[in-house]
C-alpha cells in the first residue's frame, strides 16, 4: 500500500514516468563511513538526481568484523557521512539507497546503522518512510542444499559440514538486484539493507523502470567504487547517466578525469575474470564493451550484455572464532639477527613452547613474520635490508594465554643467544610499551561459497516503517 505523502521513490517514479528521459544516479561513496569528500557530494546533488546511492561494507577487512558484529569504521566517522547523504537526500527529495550496512551486513549491523538513522532523524527532525532488507541466512537450509550438493566452495575453503556451519558466529548471504526491487515496491524515501551485491544498489531503479539491464549493471558495477575509475583514482562521489543502451560516467571532482583507459582498466578490479560479472539473478557479460571519450573528464561505454540464470544462487559468507589475538611489535637494524631471523625463530619458538606449554587439546598458535625479508610479496630476498620489523602473532584459547605467549616471546627474542651474536641485548628496538598488545577475537571464514537456491526473496526480507522525529 502506498504510503500517505509522496515518498521519494513514488516521486522519482512519477518523474521519470513523465519524462522518459536519462536516468542520473550517483555513488557517494565507494564505502561509506571512511569520509565522504562533501564539496564533490553537494555540486552531485545540483545535478537533478534520480538515486543517491552508497556502499557499506564488503569481505575486504578479513573476517573479523563479520564475526564479532562490529564495524570497521568509527561511528563518529559513520555517523556524519549518513547524516550527509540522508539529509542530502530527503532535502532533495531523492531516493537513498545503501548496501551492506555496517560493513559485514549482518542482522547486528544493520542494527547498529539504524540507531545511528535514527539517532540522526531525531536530531535533524527528519521524517521519512524506511524499507530495510535483512540478510542472514538460515542455517538448515544451508545445511539441507549442502548435504544435496548444491553449495560449492569458493578457492581453497573446504566443503561445508554441518559442525562448521552450526559453529559460524554469522553467516550472510549476498542479496541481489531482486530484494532491492521488492524494496522499490513498498515506496520508501529510503532503502537501507545487509549483506548485498554492490550492484544492486544502483540496478535497482533503472530495473524497476524497464532500463535495459546489460547496461544498468555495468554502470552501477563501475559507479560503485566512485571515482575510482578515473584517472588519479579517488573517492569522490561518481554520476552515472545511464542513457537506455549505453552510459556516461562523470566525477563530481573536476580535477578527476574518467577517460576511456582509465574505466576500462578499472574492469580488472576486484574481477577474476574481466569479461564477466555473476550476480545471483544471471551473468554480465562484457566481452563486447566500447569506451568512447565524451570530453576530456567523461567516458561513454556500452555493450554489456546480461544473461538471466536458469538457477539462482546466493554468495554466502561466514566467520567462526578460532580464539584471542595477541601481537609483538619490535624492529632491528643488527645484520646478524636479519641474517639468521628465521633460524633465531626456530629457536625462540622451541623456548616458547617449552616455557608456555600448549594444551594438548587447544594448542596455541604462533607466528614471527620479519618485514623486509618477503613477508609480503613472497618472493625470495636478493639482499638482506639494513632493517627489518619484527611482528609475533599469537592466537591462544582466551586472552591471558595469548598474552603470556606474546610476553614471553619479546623477551626471548630480545635475548636470543644466536650464533654471531655480540650483544646480550639490544638486538631489537620497540615502537612502544608494552610491546605486547591483545588484538580482540580472531575468526576466519569458515562459509565462503555459493549455494544454489529455488528462490531469491524468502531469504532477504523487507520490512518498512514510518521513521518519525520526536521534534
Amino acid at each position: 500500500m502506498a504510503p500517505a505523502r509522496q515518498t521519494s521513490f513514488a516521486r522519482i517514479i512519477e518523474k521519470w514516468q513523465k519524462e522518459k528521459g536519462p536516468l542520473r544516479i550517483m555513488s557517494a561513496s565507494g564505502q561509506l563511513g571512511y569520509g565522504i569528500i562533501e564539496k564533490a557530494f553537494r555540486a552531485g546533488l545540483e545535478r537533478d538526481l534520480h538515486l543517491i546511492g552508497a556502499d557499506m561494507g564488503s569481505v575486504d577487512p578479513g573476517p573479523y568484523y563479520l564475526g564479532s558484529g562490529k564495524l570497521a569504521t568509527a561511528r563518529r566517522s559513520t555517523k556524519r557521512d549518513l547524516k550527509m547523504v540522508l539529509v542530502g537526500a530527503l532535502s532533495m527529495k531523492v531516493p537513498l539507497v545503501i548496501g551492506t550496512a555496517g560493513t559485514a551486513g549482518g542482522d547486528t549491523h544493520l542494527d547498529q546503522t539504524l540507531e545511528i538513522i535514527r539517532e540522526i532523524a531525531r536530531e535533524e527532525g527528519l521524517t521519512f518512510r524506511l524499507a530495510t532488507i535483512r540478510s542472514e541466512m538460515p542455517r538448515d537450509l544451508i545445511k539441507k542444499q549442502a548435504r544435496a550438493g548444491k553449495v560449492t566452495s569458493i578457492g581453497p575453503i573446504p566443503e561445508l559440514t554441518d559442525a562448521e556451519i552450526d559453529k559460524a558466529a554469522c553467516i550472510v548471504g549476498q542479496a541481489g538486484t531482486e530484494a532491492f526491487v521488492r524494496a522499490i515496491d513498498t515506496l520508501p524515501d529510503v532503502i537501507i539493507a545487509g549483506r548485498a551485491c554492490d550492484t544492486g544498489i544502483y540496478t535497482c531503479l533503472p530495473e524497476k523502470l524497464g532500463f535495459p539491464i546489460g547496461p544498468a549493471l555495468q554502470m552501477a558495477k563501475i559507479i560503485e567504487c566512485a571515482s575510482l575509475a578515473c584517472e588519479g583514482g579517488g573517492r569522490d562521489a561518481m554520476l552515472g547517466t545511464l542513457e537506455g543502451e549505453s552510459f556516461v560516467l562523470e566525477s563530481m571532482n573536476p580535477a578527476r578525469r574518467a577517460t576511456p583507459m582509465s574505466v576500462a582498466a578499472h574492469g580488472l578490479y576486484e574481477q577474476a575474470d574481466p569479461l564477466s560479472v555473476a550476480e545471483p539473478e544471471g551473468v554480465l557479460y562484457l566481452e563486447d564493451s566500447k569506451f568512447e571519450a565524451v570530453d576530456d573528464r567523461r567516458c561513454r561505454v556500452s555493450g554489456g550484455r546480461w544473461v538471466p540464470t536458469k538457477q539462482y544462487s546466493v554468495k554466502i559468507e561466514g566467520a567462526t572464532r578460532v580464539g584471542a589475538r595477541a601481537i609483538m611489535v619490535a624492529g632491528s637494524a643488527d645484520p646478524v639477527f636479519i641474517e639468521k631471523a628465521d633460524e633465531i625463530a626456530g629457536l625462540v619458538e622451541a623456548q616458547i613452547r617449552e616455557l608456555v606449554p600448549p594444551k594438548p587439546e587447544n594448542p596455541y598458535t604462533l607466528y614471527f613474520r620479519f618485514y623486509g625479508l618477503g613477508v609480503v610479496g613472497g618472493q625470495p630476498v636478493t639482499q638482506l635490508p639494513e632493517e627489518v620489523g619484527v611482528m609475533v602473532e599469537v592466537i591462544g584459547e582466551d586472552e591471558d594465554e595469548a598474552r603470556a605467549v606474546a610476553a614471553t616471546a619479546k623477551q626471548y627474542l630480545l635475548h636470543a643467544p644466536f650464533p654471531g651474536r655480540i650483544s646480550t641485548a639490544g638486538n631489537l628496538g620497540f615502537p612502544f610499551t608494552p610491546p605486547e598488545l591483545t588484538a580482540g577475537d580472531a575468526y576466519r571464514f569458515s562459509v565462503y561459497h555459493i549455494m544454489q537456491v529455488d528462490a531469491l526473496a524468502p531469504l532477504f526480507p523487507v520490512a518498512v516503517e514510518e521513521v518519525a522525529s520526536s521534534k
